[in-house]
């Protein structure tokens, strides 16, 4: 077992190769009765191996006619240094040195744990094979060829990796792979095992230009390899797999690392406690870089070279690369993202963001800052966010919206949002809206934009988490593999996406349907200018990945800013001057992450804000308060000079089944509340109810999560979810009817009448006849009336009104003594009476009688309000006005307010002194039918009376309880 100190010569034990070959004969042979035969078949074998040896021969010296010389390991080309661009060609973003830095180092220089930690890392059997591992070989082969794909998969040794570095170009070719194998052979024979992994270690990049480990050693940890740690050992063998992505990637590199450490200790390289003192120490690289524009985009740019044209070609190839970024762009996304962090981080507490831009007809890259400060470490900088994987809060949601329109539901579709508990694999889920409130009955399209997390996972609940999955991956998300790892928290954010990723998804709701595939390398020319690679996008074609009138309905919600307004108000930061924009918001909880991400017809792009470290920031730090204002800086510098394009309009299907389609199958009717039937004009108004009466169900009760457009489940309740989903709707009919206001209509449960009330008909009118005072007949101020009133349900009371108006209320049905009020001159007058039976059927009789003496001259009249005014509670107090003729002739004023249907008094306003116009200040009671009187005492004793005026009281009509049924288009 290795140890500290311990050199490759001193612990390595000798290798062994020779084989002992065995050979055995059968005992017994059977006998040939035809000699020809095997004399014939023994000549045609041997033909066929000359034949067989002949070809071979033939292919080896064919495809070695222009092998190079192993022995150039030791001689250098001139290195010529790659130049990266803009799109324009014009802006310089980064040149690659062409200098490679060397230094050689021997094996026996190295403590033994250092060539080990590469063997496990790229080569387990290196010591036992004769320069290529068939089995690899074969196995990346046939990966190959079933993908269609020659450079997809690799089955390389040490031996053939420091001949493809070291001697061959990056051919992508299978004849470039045969003279590898071919010059491997040749390898093997030449040097020994040791000596072909000195050279390995020697020669091999480890990223920008660092060749070899000594070099490497120094570069990124400032001693020479002797000196290396078992962790910085396997840093560095982790580093030749893909040196700048995982220079990049910090986290990726310490994976790789622990990986190859935890190996070697299976592998008895070294001990468990060694390993883990390795694993848990701090092997961070140190890496710098200068002179560069656009840094996380040109490394990127730089990585899919290297795959391209290996890593030696790209540091020293001189390739001329024209990128896809649009340089001006670019500074506006940089200067978006660095004026957001001064303005708002102190306030809200984060310290990084990320932008990407996509021209969404081409998926060329326009701009990508990978994080707020590349060259800051507090915020590991280097680390590209565009790329990582994180929770994108609610701006998931339009992708499950979407493959929900897919389905069959639309935009205008409803579903209640009420607190509802959703059963699991595990324990049960009971998510809570950001304002912990409830909002009933909403159409998917102000679900979405007031980002409401109840009717969210009721939508994912009805398409089923691994549809959504699937057809999240449909768009080219690539982290959702893992299935096991969210549930119905999926469509909140819980399932982690790269923000790339992310902006390309919603580029397909603004191209109408078409993926692009995200580009960033135009074209790539050698030193002499010859094209190694050429990207034009009128050859782009993509690929139709959604219908076209699916990614229509999307994108009219999300750009539905009047849907947005009552949750972002009008002026938010995401619309956008004199165009439309699409775009949604997200927030994880603790507000670890914000996001904003959105589209125009020509540009789509999407903004994280947060910690690196994943802490959380302050409370309110939402996408809409720290992501958006970057994405809305960015889109209107972006879009500047650019002609306004509109989002093509959708045509919402109509399913024919009412919840759908936005209307709850309810209806808005008037029921006479005594027996419970329509009412009709003979209903009395306080015995008109107005209510919506309807079916206030779980979506489940009107559509079969299986076939949504299959029409309404015959059983609806035997989905294992209509239990709880429907307790929850009625939980919440229950608190809103029981917290109704006056002039609210309750949202009952019931079926609409059919028939007409019966009970206020004509045949249950009462008869009344006035026996006295006869017709003509003249009368004091005070006379008595005597009646003769019948009716089916008896008589409840009788009113007495002179010229219409109500001056006396009476429970007996035989009569009363009346006093004419002062208003009633003198002269001819009509007297009715009136008999009311326990349900307002009324019956009148009316006689037209003299009165012998005037009133007094003093005059009191209720000019506001005027009778049978409707009076709505706008307020809560009311100005009643009164005009009187000799005025100083009266005192001791007083209004007073009865009951209409009981003439019980229930407030006695004290006016004091009259005025010729007196204003009478009235608190408003509840709502209801009520009298105003007024009274008032002259100088000679005298009781003046006011005609009295009736009014009815109401409260505001509220009718946004009926939007659904009334203004759903």
């Amino acid at each position: 077992m290795a140890r500290r100190g311990q050199t490759w010569a001193s612990s390595k034990k000798k290798s062994q190769f020779s084989k002992k070959r065995r050979s055995s004969s059968s005992k017994g042979k059977r006998k040939m009765n035809k000699a020809r035969f095997a004399k014939n078949l023994f000549l045609l074998s041997i033909a066929v191996i000359l034949l067989g040896s002949i070809l071979f021969l033939g292919l080896f010296a064919w495809l070695s006619r222009d092998l190079p010389d192993p022995n150039s390991l030791t001689e250098r080309e001139v290195a010529q240094s790659t130049k990266i661009y803009d799109r324009s060609g014009e802006h310089l973003l980064y040149e690659i040195a062409g200098d490679e830095k060397r230094t050689l180092v021997t094996l026996e220089e190295l403590p033994s744990y250092v060539p080990y930690a590469t063997i496990t890392a790229e080569d387990r059997h290196f010591y036992t094979h004769s320069g290529i591992d068939i089995k690899g070989i074969l196995r990346a082969m046939f990966v190959n060829i079933t993908t269609f794909d020659p450079t997809g998969q690799g089955g390389s040794t040490i031996t053939q990796q420091l001949v493809k570095n070291a001697i061959l170009t990056n051919e992508q070719t299978y004849t470039r792979k045969l003279k590898e194998v071919i010059l491997s052979l040749a390898l093997e024979r030449r040097y020994t095992k040791d000596e072909i992994l000195q050279l390995y270690l020697n020669e091999i990049p480890y990223g920008s230009t660092n060749y070899g480990i000594e070099s490497a050693a120094l570069a990124y940890f400032q001693k020479q390899a002797k000196d290396l740690s078992l962790g910085e050992a396997a840093t560095l063998a982790a580093l030749p797999k893909a040196p700048t992505t995982l220079l990049n990637n910090p986290d990726e590199l310490k994976a790789r690392r622990d990986w190859i450490v935890s190996s070697m200790a299976e592998l008895g390289y070294v001990s468990q406690e060694e390993a883990d003192a390795a694993i848990a120490s701090d092997t961070a690289v140190d890496i710098s870089i200068s002179n560069i524009e656009a840094p996380h985009f040109v490394l990127w740019v730089k990585e899919q070279l290297e795959e391209l044209y290996t890593e030696r070609t790209v540091e020293q190839g001189g390739l001329i690369v024209k990128t896809s970024l649009d340089f001006e762009m670019q500074q506006a996304a940089e200067e978006a993202v660095e004026a957001n962090r001064e303005k708002r981080s102190a306030e809200y507490g984060f310290n990084n963001s990320g932008l990407v831009a996509l021209d969404p007809n081409t998926g060329e890259v326009l701009a990508m800052v990978g994080s707020a400060d590349y060259f800051d470490d507090d915020i590991d900088g280097q680390v590209n966010v565009t790329m990582r994987p994180l929770q994108p809060g609610s701006s998931f949601k339009p992708i499950i919206y979407t493959a929900a329109f897919e389905l069959g539901y639309t935009p205008n579709s409803i579903l209640w949002d009420t607190l509802t508990t959703f059963a699991t694999d595990t324990d049960p889920y009971e998510p809570h809206n950001y304002d912990l409130e409830e909002h009933g009955p909403v159409t998917l399209r102000s679900a979405l934009q007031g980002s409401l997390n109840i009717p969210a996972v009721k939508l994912l609940s009805l398409i089923s988490t691994d549809a959504g999955a699937d057809f999240a991956e449909r768009l080219r998300y690539t982290t959702l593999e893992d299935r096991s790892r969210f549930g119905l928290s999926m469509v909140l954010g819980g399932a982690e996406v790269e923000l790339l990723e992310h902006v390309g998804a919603y580029g397909v709701f603004a191209t109408g349907g078409m993926y692009f595939e995200p580009v960033s390398i135009l074209e790539v020319k050698d030193p002499d200018g010859e094209e190694l690679l050429v990207w034009k996008a009128e050859e782009n074609e993509g690929e139709e990945v959604l219908d076209s009138n699916v990614a229509a309905m999307i994108s009219d919600v999300l750009s539905d800013n009047v849907a947005r307004t009552p949750y972002f108000g009008e002026n938010n930061y995401l619309t956008l001057s004199g165009r439309a924009a699409a775009a949604k918001t997200g927030t994880t909880n603790d507000y670890k992450d914000a996001w904003t991400v959105g589209y125009t017809p020509q540009i789509v792009a999407g903004v994280w804000t947060g910690n690196t470290d994943g802490s959380q920031m302050r409370g309110g730090a939402g996408g809409s308060a720290v992501a958006a204002p970057i994405w809305n800086a960015f889109m209107e510098s972006a879009h500047a000079g650019k002609g306004v394009e509109s989002f093509v309009e959708p045509e919402i299907p109509v399913t024919g089944n009412a919840i759908l389609d936005g209307e709850i199958p309810s209806e808005l009717v008037v029921i006479d509340s005594a027996s419970g039937q329509l009412a009709t004009d003979l209903t009395p108004d306080r015995f008109k109810e107005t209510v919506v009466c309807g079916e206030y169900h779980t979506i489940l009760h009107f559509v079969d999560r299986n076939d949504p457009l299959a029409g309404i489940p015959e059983n609806p309740q035997s989905d294992p979810d209509y239990e709880s989903w429907e307790a929850g709707v009625q939980s919440y009919l229950e608190t809103y009817n029981a917290n109704l206001t006056e002039g609210e209509a309750p949202l009952e449960n019931c079926e609409v009448p059919t028939d007409e009330d019966d009970v206020h008909v004509k045949a249950n009118a009462p008869k009344v006849d006035i026996d006295s005072p006869s017709k003509n007949s003249s009368v004091d101020r005070t006379f008595s009336v005597s009646v003769d009133a019948s009716s089916r349900r008896g008589i409840d009371r009788m009113e007495y009104f002179i010229d219409g108006t109500l001056i006396a209320v009476s429970s007996r049905t035989t009569g009363a003594k009346l006093t004419l009020p002062s208003w009633v001159d003198g002269g001819s007058h009509t007297l009715t009476v009136t008999a009311y039976d326990d349900v307002d059927n009324a019956g009148s009789d009316s006689v037209r009688i003299t009165v012998k003496n005037d009133a007094v001259s003093e005059r009191i009249s209720i000019t506001n309000p005027f009778d049978n005014q409707i009076i709505e509670r706008s307020s809560d107090a009311y100005n009643i006005v009164l005009e009187m003729s000799n005025s100083s002739r009266l005192r001791d004023l007083k209004v007073e307010i009865s009951e209409r249907w009981t003439g019980i008094a229930i407030e006695v306003i004290d006016a004091g002194d009259a005025s010729a116009v007196t204003i009478v200040p009235w608190a408003l009671p509840e709502a209801g039918d009520y009298l105003i009187s007024a009274t008032a005492e002259s100088s000679d004793g005298d009781n003046v009376q006011a005609t009295p005026v009736q009014v009815k009281i109401q409260e505001t009509v509220d009718t946004s309880q009926f939007s659904l049924i009334e203004d759903v288009e």
